[in-house]
């Protein structure tokens, strides 16, 4: 165990994923530092258009009394899961990137006559909703789930950490220290989220998991 290059996971592995860290001989200790709650919302009407940026917030919209009415409208979102849990779902998404940045910047060049309603939870970011609003875009913001920080205490000393979200970061510094361990990110808001923390930060290829867990196979593999 000690020649083990240990990896701490702030989000849940599925088995698959995890197969590839062990398949490494790593060893892995992959716990949820965030959690979900969707919110019961009331919704009178929707705009032009609908955003999604998260499938957390599609979980939510899915449980809602006015599905059908919601569904009538066609969808931006970020993220080719979110994109994928929508269309399974039968929406129609017509728009959607791999970042919220690439996201506003089709929606304010393309489509700065049309109206939107933004479907999100309590910790968003905010350069999509601003950007919309400085080119003077409507848009409502429909809080639709809440993220909620449970940390988890590592009892060992780790060698790499993987973050999905700068709310895991948040809560994974509540009860452990980062000092000099490695962080993958999922991307570069959640990167950004650790500027001050340490420059061990190595962002994966593509906003996926698996693609987090590839970036730290690769990054050790090409150590050993």
């Amino acid at each position: 165990m000690q020649n083990q290059i240990c990896i701490v996971s702030t989000k849940k592995l599925s088995e698959r994923q995890k197969q590839i860290l062990l398949i490494a001989n790593f060893s892995v200790f992959d716990q949820d530092f965030i959690s979900i709650q969707n919110k019961d919302f009331d919704i009178e009407t929707t705009n032009d258009y609908l955003i999604f940026t998260s499938q957390n917030a599609v979980e939510s919209v899915l449980r809602n009394k006015k599905l059908v009415e919601i569904k009538s409208r066609k969808c931006f979102c970020v993220g080719e899961k979110t994109k994928a849990l929508l269309e399974e779902n039968g929406f129609e998404v017509i728009e959607y990137s791999a970042y919220a940045a690439e996201l506003a910047l089709i929606i304010c060049s393309q489509y700065s006559k049309n109206s939107f309603t933004f479907f999100c939870g309590n910790i968003r970011r905010d350069f999509l909703p601003d950007a919309l609003r400085l080119v003077q875009i409507t848009l409502d913001e429909i809080e639709v789930y809440e993220t909620v920080l449970t940390t988890h205490e590592i009892p060992f000393i780790p060698n790499g950490i993987l973050f999905f979200s700068p709310s895991a970061v948040e809560s994974y510094l509540q009860e452990n220290k980062i000092d000099d361990k490695i962080c993958f990110c999922i991307g570069n808001t959640t990167a950004e989220a650790l500027k001050y923390i340490t420059t061990n930060r190595m962002i994966a290829n593509q906003p996926t998991m698996e693609s987090v867990v590839m970036k730290c196979v690769e990054f050790y593999s090409n150590r050993i």
